[in-house]
């Protein structure tokens, strides 16, 4: 035999016809189950029968019951989280992006031409965060960088005897 605890709902400000008309009120369909569950208990329903007639477990009932407890009616909406802090300030990718239009100092970073693998070294030095170089890529995709690179000149090069060279290919 299956005993059924009673769950106790201790804020009192909202009789069952309040709950029912903030119900209708409400546009989001899962805080109106939850509010009408919470509606059926005051009005003396097992919290099984309350439960099921609004699609929900008894455990889960029980749960949205503490949060109505606690911070009332607002309570019984779905909380949304931010998401994971971004690893870079709006200073530092606007730094990044400096960084990467103007291209790399042959002395100073020893490449020619910024690669992920390069660009999260320079801003773990700069910055001081450590993220892998496939964050370094997918941060620069947000900056509206692209993976297309014009191809590197060599420093040392001498385009005045490239030309020379390609007019003697051209003479024979």
């Amino acid at each position: 035999m299956e005993v059924l605890m009673a769950v106790e709902i201790t804020r009192t400000d909202m009789s069952t016809s309040e709950l029912r008309a903030a119900a209708a009120r409400t546009k989001d369909a899962k805080a109106v189950r939850r509010i009408l569950a919470i509606a059926l208990v005051l009005e003396g329903a097992d919290r099984k029968t309350a439960a099921e007639a609004c699609g929900m477990d008894r455990q889960t009932l029980r749960d949205w019951v503490h949060r109505y407890n606690a911070e009332g009616i607002t309570g019984l909406s779905n909380r949304y989280w931010a998401g994971p802090t971004p690893l870079l300030n709006s200073e530092q990718k606007a730094e990044l992006a400096r960084m990467v239009r103007e291209g790399p100092d042959l002395e100073a970073d020893g490449v020619v031409r910024w690669r992920c693998v390069d660009l999260k070294r320079k801003i773990e030095d700069r910055f001081g965060v450590v993220m892998h170089e496939r964050t370094v890529g997918k941060q620069l995709a947000a900056l509206g960088f692209r993976r297309l690179s014009v191809r590197p000149q060599h420093p040392k090069s001498d385009p005045s005897a490239q030309e020379a060279f390609k007019r003697t290919l051209l003479l024979r």
